[in-house]
């Protein structure tokens, strides 16, 4: 299981699950960090499948949604959860931060 691509049209009906977190990560194809933290969170989804969302925002694409929740450097990582947010991680962290985070 792959990190899932969110656009504007389906952001809010993914980050509002009831029954798992979701990690969504603002990235860039330019941003060098972002590709570093993509190996981390292509693990994190597969493994935690079926209990928590990992998704990805290309902010270039859509940076009204980092925008909104005050995205001003990348990679930002947010765990929301029912809809909230309740966590951010700024900058490459390591697997074991991240799944903290997720667990949380």
């Amino acid at each position: 299981m792959k990190p899932q691509a969110l656009t504007n049209e389906t952001f809010d009906s993914t980050i509002n699950n009831p029954d798992q977190p979701v990690l969504v990560d603002f990235w860039a194809e330019w941003c060098g960090p972002c590709r570093m933290l993509a190996p981390i969170l292509d693990q994190i989804a597969s493994e935690q499948d079926g209990r928590a969302t990992i998704a990805k925002v290309d902010i270039d694409a859509h940076p009204e949604l980092a925008q909104r929740f005050g995205v001003r450097a990348i990679p930002t990582l947010i765990v929301f959860k029912n809809g909230q947010p309740v966590s951010t991680i700024t900058g490459v962290k390591s697997k074991a931060f991240i799944e903290a985070a997720l667990a949380a």
